[in-house]
């Protein structure tokens, strides 16, 4: 039995945050929901575009408001190095300081033990970075990654988790797990504001199965606000990547959030709703975007080809974003191959705005009851000739949307 200091430990670690599920599709796992933060109501399923110190690449928070955007993300490990926390405590949060007003969540850190590994050492203290601004070191503790974020207020803010590379084996994978459950207890008493601030744990475990289940089952013991899927998408075998997504989802509590990290492919949005993942991100569309490419719902358009030089419709003529009501397939592509920076704010704007239209018309169609018809259709849009990858026919086939049945 709890003690009273433990029940209201329990209690404070529950946050500010209120996920109301207001459909569920009878065939598959996909539902809607509304998540109800201190600054912003998301509907779920939702992507949330990454703006890693503070803003989106070349994209203003005026531009996100006016595509609606619900929630974004900002990174601890940049922002506590640039600005700061002596900025970000003086400005009074991030919100303030980027003139944002909607949902915000922080990852933690962690994930660049994996992608600035030559410069980190990991103990159970902690991560030691050295720093690619200046080469000074910096060292990245639980409790250090909760302070940065309670400084910058997210309204989410993740534990830091020992993450390591997804195509790691032996002992190591089970070490990593057991630490970010160690640290989670850690975050989660260096945690001062839980009444604003919802801390949420990361589920750890490679592609283990059996230590997926031990990691869930550890941390939904601490009755956190929500829970992260991590150590995906990472390059391993889409396949595996599915089966412990789809694991996770079951496992997990129904009545929070359910978060895949590092997930932004569009096929990838679709198959994880329908295996019954809430939250996603990842720099993909406005990273595309820098390069010339526009996301549309056939595929790709490589706007630096030159058979669009003299192209004059839009990108997309079914897209209301600023780039495709205002200009042309040439204009653009004339921009882009003279690198005036004005063409990567157009395509990542289009970008962000596909993603988000996508997943409006995602959460239509569960809310409609034809989330199944809704998988089809998108399908067949992104494979004109059937020829579906073996792991989006099986992953749906788990869920009961068979991709291959005539019609």
């Amino acid at each position: 039995m709890a003690t009273c200091t433990e029940e209201s430990t329990q209690a404070m670690m529950k946050g500010a945050l209120t996920f109301k599920i207001l459909a569920e599709c009878p065939v598959s796992k996909a539902r809607v929901a509304s998540m109800t933060l201190p600054h912003h109501t998301v509907d779920t399923p939702v992507f949330m575009p990454v703006g890693t110190q503070g803003t989106l690449k070349g994209i203003t928070s005026q531009q996100l408001v006016h595509l609606d955007c619900q929630i974004m993300l900002g990174n601890t490990y940049h922002l506590g190095n640039r600005p700061g926390c002596e900025v970000m405590e003086k400005v009074g949060g991030l919100h303030k300081f980027m003139s944002w007003d909607r949902g915000l969540l922080t990852d933690s850190g962690g994930f660049q033990m994996v992608s600035l590994l030559k410069l980190a050492e990991i103990t159970e203290e902690g991560v030691r970075f050295q720093s690619p601004h200046d080469d000074s070191m910096m060292l990245l503790t639980p409790e250090h990654s909760i302070q940065i974020q309670n400084t910058i207020g997210a309204d989410i803010i993740m534990q830091l988790d020992d993450v390591v590379h997804v195509k790691t084996t032996g002992a190591r994978v089970e070490e990593a797990m057991w630490r970010s459950v160690r640290w989670l207890d850690r975050c989660m008493g260096a945690h001062t504001r839980p009444q604003a601030q919802n801390l949420f744990g990361i589920i750890q475990g490679g592609l283990q199965e059996d230590l997926r289940r031990k990691c869930v089952e550890a941390m939904v013991a601490r009755d956190l606000p929500g829970y992260a899927v991590g150590g995906l998408s990472g390059g391993e075998a889409k396949d595996s990547f599915w089966r412990i997504v789809t694991l996770c989802t079951s496992l997990l509590p129904r009545n929070k959030p359910r978060y895949i990290m590092g997930v932004g492919f569009p096929v990838d949005l679709v198959v994880c709703s329908a295996l019954g993942a809430d939250m996603y991100d990842c720099v993909y569309p406005t990273r595309t975007g820098r390069f010339g490419v526009a996301l549309v719902s056939w595929g790709q358009v490589d706007l630096k080809k030159r058979e669009f030089a003299s192209d004059f419709e839009p990108i997309d003529k079914n897209c209301p974003c600023v780039a495709c009501t205002n200009h042309s397939r040439a204009y653009i592509h004339s921009l882009m191959t003279q690198k005036e920076t004005v063409a990567c704010n157009l395509v990542s704007l289009h970008n962000v705005c596909y993603m988000l239209s996508m997943m409006r018309d995602l959460r239509l169609s569960i809310m409609e009851g034809r989330f199944p018809t809704f998988v089809r259709e998108f399908m067949i849009q992104l494979y004109p000739d059937g020829a579906y990858e073996q792991w989006v026919v099986n992953a749906l086939d788990s869920v009961n949307i068979h991709l291959l049945e005539s019609p």
